[in-house]
């Protein structure tokens, strides 16, 4: 259940909707930590649920004294306004005997927003590539039905790879086996992006093959592809410091080690 900030909630018809998945390497919430803070975007609620893991924390977007206050949670909601964005962030896993559940939480928020599209940010196991998946760029795509009416034009200009199906167990000659969407390491992805097609909901889901790590390349590498296809700002690739890092991201691998220990 969303939950606003303001007495009033937002309208956000029409608006385009970017959320991560929890996924390997964590490499969505990266990707959205940058657009929140580059845009400076305000939180206007937060989803209200029992299927993630609690937690709450400072602000990680703060600057200063001025916006440390308050308790940020799980799953908050960040809109800029002029560029009709909304961003859900999700910080912490779901609990396992609750995926479906959380799915169903996402995809009636999605209907009752009216969001004009949805982009899913995820990745995948580099390691579990199929010979197909080694070739050409790390990144795939996926679109229901009602996404690619809306976008196929521009898709076929990025060249990009949709995601490849595989054989459910490789190396065995089963004429009747058919080929299977494959996602390890994704999370939620692969049931939110086949809910979204039975809801008949426009979404798109970009992932990435990583590893574990540190995956903060990987995060610019998504956010740059993204970036190419909705022109949220030009041409960052050639200025990498177009992309705000967040002050949260100082000790996202701990504090420096002690020079007294030496």
């Amino acid at each position: 259940m969303f939950v606003p900030s303001q007495k009033s909630p937002p309208d956000l018809k029409g608006f385009t909707l970017i959320m991560p998945v929890v996924a390997v390497g964590n490499v969505g919430q990266l990707a959205v930590d940058l657009i929140i803070s580059t845009f400076n975007m305000d939180r206007v609620g937060h989803i209200h649920t029992d299927c993630l893991i609690p937690m709450a924390g400072s602000n990680p977007y703060s600057t200063g004294k001025e916006d440390a206050d308050g308790v940020h949670t799980a799953a908050e909601v960040y809109i800029s306004r002029e560029m009709k964005l909304a961003v859900l962030q999700i910080r912490s896993p779901v609990i396992q005997k609750r995926t479906k559940k959380f799915r169903q939480v996402l995809v009636s928020w999605m209907k009752a927003s009216g969001f004009s599209r949805t982009i899913v940010l995820s990745s995948s196991q580099a390691y579990q590539r199929d010979d197909r998946q080694l070739q050409g760029s790390p990144l795939r795509y996926l679109v229901t039905p009602s996404m690619l009416k809306l976008s196929e034009g521009a898709l076929k200009e990025l060249g990009w790879l949709e995601m490849e199906k595989v054989q459910a167990f490789p190396g065995l000659m089963d004429g009747n086996a058919e080929p299977r969407l494959y996602i390890p390491g994704g999370g939620i992805t692969k049931g939110l992006y086949t809910d979204s097609c039975a809801e008949d909901l426009p979404l798109a889901v970009l992932l990435l093959f990583c590893s574990e790590g540190d995956n903060i390349p990987d995060a610019f590498t998504i956010i740059n592809h993204l970036n190419s296809w909705l022109h949220l700002q030009d041409h960052p690739c050639e200025d990498p410091n177009k992309w705000k890092i967040p002050p949260s991201w100082t000790l996202m691998f701990g504090s420096s080690i002690p020079p007294a220990i030496f």
